[in-house]
């Protein structure tokens, strides 16, 4: 009886502890990209709340630690985190100093990993190699190499291990087109490899030295599309996720265009593609359950199954702890940015810019000119629907006014190739009218793609120009539009002299391909062509301007139009309806 009883007990306790054993675990694994400075519930441009910021992601991440354990919840950051908001500009050139305000919240919040972004390495090596070190946790980059040794910049890969056993690596790649965009000095160092190649080697890698149990892609670069030459892609996700058998979620970013797909690689496996778009409205959660047994006394956990979805938070109450813990720095920046530093005698809107010469453009090619002493200024539209208001003007609307930290530059450009740049831009910007009925503007529908809105191509490449009159027929084909008549002050315009003109370094690096494309400059010519680059970035120049005029009464030059009017006024109302619900 005795011998039976032991026998029972011995069965149950096994019988016990295989189901203990085979009990799965679920992980979630949260994404952030594209943040740009979005880290509080307010605005620190406009001074109004703010829908989407870190304190709701926080609300969010705090429910589901407390729900499934915080061993359980993974977060990811894949950057672009370092530009976007007056608050990024303060930490990152105004009091440099202190901590980044980036790395003070992805720690506050406990990140496990991160990746660079593009607009991360704008910021200059003195701002994102100090970011890096502040970080408690690892920062990747496996195809952003190190030129003096060959080796990656930052880490490739990161394994990561928590109390629940299960070994989760992460792979990081930044888009390796950083060269068209930013000038050497900024990166110098480094070169950015292709994706899908550096992929499968650091795949093959990983398999080999870590064994894991996961493996998640953390790409800062778009599905598909952007620049592609004969050596990369720009977005390059999609082809990852498919061709490069291993992943088992693809996160990815830098597109601005919320996504989840699965899809099958190579190998006929399913991966989880998922992408929360930008200013922290959403996150990217992707949910993975492991099944659990013991094999010879070690644990072993199998992958049953990924799922993805993406969690809009701008409706989520923000989390008020964090939001206490970060009121110094808060203060501090609404103190900074309400610094009034002139005043407008009227408001003016960005929006005016896809239609025509406006006021609110045509300030900032007013002030390139009188800053750069040029012969002609180009400029684009850098927001959908930016204005400042009549009357005093701060700090913080010097951010609506330009949006960007790119320098001020100064080129050498023919007459000839002003006008093929200028060409470009208004064929990615105009429809060709064939009728009085149809769209002045080249939309398409990509309301949701928070870089176009609308638009079929990026509104950042829509130069126009001050210092010439010329008119853009958009009855013609593509790459006839332009004529130019004449310069501003009535000397002849000759498309076989030189001209000084200008450009942000953004354009000036080959930004938009319209003077390499469009004006038919060879990428590796575009510096011999720059004689002179700002030392600060473009934005403080204008503030400074603004400064010494005092008070402003910004108005449109009306140097250059759309024709025929009699088809191009009518169809401009009716796309300024379309776009933004309203006449002019």
């Amino acid at each position: 009886m005795k011998l039976s009883t032991i026998a029972l007990t011995i069965m149950l306790g096994l019988s016990s502890s295989t189901m203990a054993q085979q009990k799965d675990i679920t992980l979630q694994l949260i994404e952030t990209s594209d943040v740009h400075g979005s880290f509080f519930p307010y605005d620190f441009i406009t001074r109004k709340p703010r829908s989407g910021s870190m304190a709701r992601v926080s609300t969010l991440i705090e429910e589901l630690r407390r729900k499934n354990g915080r061993e359980n919840v993974y977060l990811l950051d894949n950057g672009d985190i370092l530009q976007g908001q007056p608050v990024s500009y303060y930490y990152n050139y105004v009091v440099p100093q202190k901590e980044n305000i980036a790395a003070s919240v992805l720690n506050y919040m406990g990140y496990d990993v991160a990746t660079v972004g593009n607009h991360d390495i704008e910021t200059g090596h003195a701002v994102y190699d100090k970011w890096f070190k502040e970080l408690n946790f690892p920062i990747l980059g496996a195809n952003i190499i190190r030129t003096s040794t060959g080796r990656p910049y930052l880490l490739p890969y990161h394994t990561i291990r928590k109390k629940n056993g299960i070994k989760v690596c992460v792979i990081g790649m930044l888009t390796p087109a950083i060269p068209n965009w930013l000038k050497e000095k900024i990166w110098s160092g480094m070169r950015f490899e292709e994706m899908v190649s550096c992929a499968k080697r650091t795949m093959a890698e990983v398999k080999a030295k870590e064994k894991p149990d996961a493996v998640i892609g953390l790409f800062h670069s778009g599905w598909d599309g952007g620049i592609k030459t004969p050596d990369y892609d720009e977005d390059a996700s999609k082809k990852v996720a498919r061709e490069v058998p291993g992943f088992d979620v693809v996160f990815f970013g830098h597109d601005h265009t919320p996504h989840y797909s699965v899809e099958k690689n190579v190998a006929g496996r399913e991966v989880v593609c998922l992408d929360p778009a930008n200013n922290a409205q959403r996150i990217a959660l992707a949910t993975l359950t492991f099944s659990t047994k013991t094999v010879k006394g070690k644990r072993q956990y199998t992958l049953k199954k990924a799922a993805g979805k993406l969690v809009d938070v701008r409706n989520l109450k923000a989390d008020e702890t964090f939001i206490r813990h970060f009121q110094p720095e808060i203060d501090a920046v609404k103190a900074w940015s309400g610094q009034v530093i002139g005043r407008f005698e009227n408001t003016i809107y960005n929006k005016d810019s896809y239609f025509g010469n406006s006021a609110f453009n045509d300030l900032i090619l007013d002030l390139e000119l009188k800053i750069t002493k040029a012969d002609i200024a180009f400029n684009a539209p850098l927001q959908f629907n930016a204005s400042i208001q009549a009357g005093p003007v701060t700090v913080a609307d010097m951010f609506n006014l330009y949006k960007y930290e790119n320098n001020l530059c100064t080129m050498r450009l023919t007459g000839k190739e002003i006008r093929k740049h200028l060409e470009m831009s208004y064929d990615l910007w105009c429809n060709t009218m064939k009728t009085p009925d149809d769209h002045l503007l080249l939309l398409s529908d990509t309301q949701n793609d928070a870089q176009r809105l609308g638009f079929k191509n990026f509104s950042f490449n829509f130069d126009s120009a001050a210092g010439i009159d010329y008119e853009v027929d958009v009855t013609k084909p593509d790459g006839e539009k332009v004529h130019i008549l004449r310069m501003s002050n009535g000397a002849p315009f000759d498309e076989n002299k030189w001209y000084t003109v200008a450009v942000n370094s953004y354009r000036a690096n080959g930004g938009g391909e319209l003077l390499t494309k469009g004006a038919g400059i060879p990428h590796d010519s575009l510096q011999s062509r720059i004689v002179w680059e700002s030392p600060k970035d473009q934005r403080y120049y204008l503030m400074e301007e603004i400064k010494k005029a005092g008070v402003l009464n910004p108005q449109a030059h009306h140097n250059w139009k759309f024709v025929p009017e009699a088809w191009t006024a009518p169809a401009a109302e009716r796309d300024r309806r379309l776009l933004f619900g309203e006449q002019k």
